[in-house]
């Protein structure tokens, strides 16, 4: 690995590139299996010089408020409970600009390697509504001044309450700087709700699920609240084991270590796989690792809730430390690395400090009644019925089970994405090309697409190519997740967002001809069944086909299949003499 070049597979370009696509993605596949993507270790020091900025940027702001003391002081004053408040603003800030998750290289963002505010600031740019057929005033794709307004206010709102003091109020000792008044919070939950109404983009990368919910707790007395946040922090860590309750998990696990710039030995990277170089499925090891990770998210956050003090709650923080610190330096793609420091924060702060407020402290029933719809009913619904609810407000985080696509341009036909799109920035591949070049920048974006290729889904969508394509050479193939962060401004691994609609935003844009651009949509796996419904579009006559995937041909192929059968068994629905959206639903049922 070069501090500035990546470390790329050795074999001739040439030869390479004359290959049929899957045979170019198996030595891909393989390196990565011990190379990971081969990143540059300046870009792992702009990660690091990342999480310090965010680290040093919080303390900053929160220093700054009334009464607390100086950043030299933190240890006196750093278990306040606006300092909680403070933090949690702050990170919600740090995330709608896009300073956070879905930043920088390892989300193919080169040059520049933060561009959403920037997207996000800019009339003209596409937007996706959540819901554009039944909130009135939401409809279009197109981002206009109201939008930009709402995001400027948004931004405002939350730099406005960190600058805010405290007010006296139940705190737990005397002389305390006090919370956030609650009215405060008021223009920041409003323009958030708004904005996300117009725009789910947005609203996704604020981690709504998460800090919004928050703020809304904030709104509660003293107790209530601290109780309230521990179980938003309970409800994130068994959403995300609940969500590794699948078949997928172990490739994650195998593919994330793989990644990993302080795991170095290939030994150990090639014990994660059944036969590495030939058999790329996870080996037992993998299995082992990923059902300690479910154990602990499920076991350890109870001990915590139900802990007061003591030898045990520190026993149990420390294994939850560890924990997110672990996953904080695989650097996984996507990069929720403050998103993993602020959970240790939090673990410490809520139950640590106030490891003596106990569940059974709350009162408040409409804080429970919150809590049950957004904590239970939401995650719940996301995951019996997938299509309807996001992976993010599911809590179902990184675990291998998300919604995904593949975008296939005929060649010469990509680069009516940036003839006719307005964005912030260039696409992926228009970055790369001004860094290292085409050649690399193609063999860098196949890398991608192999990361893909070793996931589960990315089995799938393989062996749906030949469902999808006449002549799978004649295309380029992208991943969604590249399409959205060029088109939408961020992403971070949700595949809703680079489904239908973006499908039809690009559509209307660019009027790609019959054949020209075709898309695999892949549907999350519901916990309930066994198979994943996928959809084939064309981006000119829409729906070609739809059907289901059987989870267990999934995790039964390699990255590249198998040699001689580049397809996967499914079962369509294309016969079906219901519409597209009957069809959809009974798939899921």
């Amino acid at each position: 690995m070069g501090f500035i070049t990546p470390h790329l597979a050795d074999f001739d370009l040439k030869e390479w590139r004359s290959r049929p696509y899957l045979q170019r993605i198996r030595p891909l596949a393989q390196h990565w299996a011990e190379n990971g993507f081969g990143t540059p270790g300046a870009v792992y020091v702009l990660y690091v010089l990342k999480i310090l900025g965010y680290v040093l940027g919080g303390l900053a702001v929160t220093a700054a408020t009334p009464g607390l003391g100086s950043v030299g002081d933190v240890a006196s004053w750093w278990t306040e409970p606006i300092v909680y408040q403070k933090v949690v603003i702050w990170t919600l800030l740090y995330e709608v600009l896009g300073l956070g998750c879905g930043s920088g290289p390892l989300t193919l963002r080169f040059v520049p390697p933060v561009c959403a505010f920037l997207h996000w600031l800019r009339p003209g740019t596409v937007r996706l509504p959540p819901w554009p057929g039944r909130v009135p005033l939401t409809r279009g794709t197109r981002r206009t001044a109201v939008d930009v307004a709402l995001y400027a206010a948004v931004i405002a709102s939350a730099v406005w309450l960190l600058c805010s003091p405290g007010t006296a109020g139940p705190v737990p000792r005397e002389n305390a700087v006090g919370l956030i008044e609650p009215v405060r919070l008021v223009p920041l939950v409003v323009s958030l709700a708004l904005l996300g109404l117009r725009d789910k983009t947005v609203f996704l990368a604020a981690r709504g699920e998460h800090y919004g919910l928050t703020l809304l707790v904030f709104f509660f007395p003293f107790i209530d609240m601290i109780v309230g946040l521990k179980l938003v922090m309970l409800a994130l860590w068994w959403g995300a084991a609940t969500s590794k309750l699948n078949r997928h998990f172990p490739f994650v696990v195998a593919i994330m270590i793989s990644n990993s710039p302080l795991q170095r030995a290939k030994w150990i990277k090639r014990k994660l796989y059944r036969d590495f170089p030939d058999d790329l499925r996870p080996s037992k090891l993998s299995a082992f690792a990923a059902h300690t990770g479910t154990v602990i998210e499920y076991t350890v956050p109870l001990v915590l809730l139900f802990s007061h003090g003591g030898i045990t709650t520190t026993a149990a923080l420390t294994i939850m430390v560890v924990f997110h610190l672990h996953i904080l330096s695989t650097f996984p793609m996507g990069v929720p690395l403050e998103w993993n420091v602020f959970f240790v924060f939090s673990a410490v702060f809520l139950f640590g400090h106030y490891a003596e407020v106990g569940v059974s402290s709350l009162e408040s029933p409409l804080l429970a009644a919150l809590l049950l719809v957004c904590a239970v009913a939401i995650p719940a619904l996301g995951n019996v019925k997938p299509h309807l609810v996001s992976f993010l407000p599911s809590m179902r985080y990184y675990a291998g089970n998300w919604p995904t696509s593949t975008w296939c341009f005929r060649k010469g036909t990509e680069q009516k994405l940036n003839a006719h799109i307005t964005k912030a920035a260039g696409m992926a591949k228009d970055q790369l090309v001004t860094l290292y070049g085409e050649d690399l920048a193609d063999l860098m974006l196949h890398k991608g697409m192999a990361w893909r290729s070793m996931h589960t889904h990315g089995r799938a969508l393989n062996g749906l190519l030949p469902r999808a394509l006449d002549d799978t050479e004649a295309y380029d193939l992208r991943d969604g997740e590249y399409v959205a962060g060029g088109v939408l401004g961020w992403n971070f691994g949700e595949g809703h967002l680079h489904n239908e609609q973006l499908l039809e935003a690009v559509q209307e844009r660019c009027g790609f001809q019959e054949g020209e651009l075709r898309v695999i949509v892949l549907e999350s796996q519901p916990i309930q069944r066994r198979h994943q419904h996928y959809r084939i579009m064309d981006a000119a006559t829409g729906l070609i086909e739809e059907g289901l995937v059987d989870v267990k041909e999934m995790v039964a192929r390699q990255p590249w299949l198998a040699d001689g059968d580049a397809t996967i068994p499914v079962r369509a629905v294309d016969g079906d003499p219901r519409p597209a959206g009957a069809q959809v639903a009974a798939a899921h049922e």
